[in-house]
């Protein structure tokens, strides 16, 4: 009978290694499709060749697609670990959900937090590399002294961190234990690496979340119909309509020997059309449009932006006062034992409502710095290497979310499952499988 439950045991755990398997792989196809389809829509099609470079491009497009769609099971993962954990709360004892459990969790993070270090340490600068890539001079032009080129400049340029972290710790701390540590790169340089990366990264979102909770107003009133109070539409646009007759006119009349005032001209025309085509636009929405979508937009805005400010100033207000509020990195009740919120569902689901406003603010406020300006991706003209920094820099954003979800005080699974993104380690650990009595079969149902 022993050896029976043994073989039992091993077969759930081989079937539950399966169906994790399946389940990660569909989920990250998806978003690898979704991910394709948004950067063609911005990758320029000029460089769409059939030659060398056209396979360059390609591959850089896969690469830079394999990033994004990271970035997003990132994003997405704190979502999915709340809902998870209210899902198995109202339905304990569901047969039909049971795949959804702490195993997965931690397995979909783990694959995260390693999925984000190939992305940020290899797959990325190779991207880079290889696209700026032309061979040794002396060598056979094609792919493959392309590549060889690739793999020196990364190689020397992990040499080059390595040297500038070893000599660092040499000014800060010249200990043997120290400088041991950085030949275990596995365990102790690729996560440490890692960390400051996210560090950055933190950084970068503390100062792009206010300038986004600022600019998100003015993004989705150009996004939006504004009411129309006190104008003539009729009027503005027939105005506009004679100015850009005039300027056509002034276009047609000029030499082709005066090509400074004809640039100036052109890009003035453009400006004029853009105008005109926003003024049609609020002509032909509708009443409900313009009167009732734009104050609701705008009036939701107030309200989240409202709840994350007072959120963001009770969790400060709990760390300084109450020592028990501090994060103790230790693992929490797990997945589907205690609720995340304080008001259940609700308390949830306005939680993940907030941390998709708070990435969204955040990367208009990235976008909205004038330094990351130039980073603005534009439909069918944006170059390779364009999308390359956007990846990386949404990448970077990504890693860094968890911890701004914990400064607004959102208590994600991330933290009681012990699968931080932060960290490389649990990725290299196998994931805990669940004990065989908790799972319900259909001979036990």
């Amino acid at each position: 009978m022993e050896g029976q439950d043994e073989v039992s045991a091993r077969e759930q755990h081989f079937h539950s290694q399966v169906r994790e398997s399946t389940i990660c792989f569909l989920l990250f196809a998806v978003l690898y499709i979704v991910s394709y389809f948004i950067i063609t829509r911005y990758k320029r099609k000029s460089d769409e060749q059939e030659d060398e470079d056209a396979i360059v491009n390609r591959i850089s497009l896969f690469l830079s697609t394999f990033t994004l769609a990271v970035s997003a099971g990132a994003v997405l993962l704190l979502p999915f670990s709340i809902i998870s954990n209210e899902i198995l709360l109202s339905f304990p004892q569901n047969y039909y959900i049971q795949w959804l459990n702490g195993s997965l969790i931690h397995g979909l993070w783990n694959l995260a937090s390693l999925f984000s270090n190939l992305c940020l340490f290899v797959l990325m600068p190779f991207a880079f590399f290889f696209l700026e890539s032309e061979g040794f001079a002396g060598l056979k032009r094609g792919i493959r002294a392309r590549i060889l080129e690739t793999l020196v400049m990364l190689i020397l340029l992990a040499l080059l961190i390595l040297g500038i972290v070893w000599v660092a710790l040499a000014l800060i701390d010249n200990d043997a234990a120290s400088m041991e540590s950085l030949y275990d790169l596995w365990d102790f340089y690729l996560p440490y690496l890692y960390s400051c990366i996210s560090l950055m990264g933190c950084l970068l979102l503390l100062l792009c979340t206010p300038v986004g909770l600022s600019r998100m107003f003015t993004v989705m009133g150009q996004l939006l119909v504004k009411p129309t109070i006190l104008e003539d539409l009729d009027e503005q646009i027939y105005i506009i309509t004679l100015e850009e007759e005039a300027i056509q006119r002034r276009l047609n009349g000029l030499s082709s020997s005066v090509e400074h005032n004809i640039t100036e001209l052109e890009q003035e025309l453009d400006n004029v059309k853009t105008l005109k085509t926003k003024l049609e636009r609020r002509k032909k929405a509708s009443a409900w449009e313009r009167n009732l979508v734009y104050p609701a937009v705008m009036v939701l805005l107030l309200i989240e932006t409202s709840i994350s400010v007072l959120l963001v100033a009770c969790n400060i207000l709990c760390l300084l006062v109450d020592e028990t509020a501090m994060p103790k990195g230790t693992r929490g009740p797990g997945i589907g034992n205690a609720s995340l919120s304080a008001f259940g569902f609700v308390g949830a689901a306005l939680e993940i409502i907030l941390i998709f406003y708070l990435m969204v603010s955040s990367v208009v406020g990235f976008y909205s710095l004038r330094f990351f300006g130039n980073f603005i991706p534009k439909k069918d003209d944006t170059t390779m290497t364009k999308i390359i920094g956007n990846c990386v820099s949404i990448l970077v954003l990504s890693s860094a979310l968890p911890v701004m979800s914990r400064t607004l005080g959102a208590r994600s699974q991330v933290h009681q499952a012990q699968g931080a993104h932060l960290d490389l380690r649990p990725s290299l650990q196998p994931s805990p499988a669940e004990p065989p009595q908790s799972r319900r079969t259909p001979s036990n149902r």
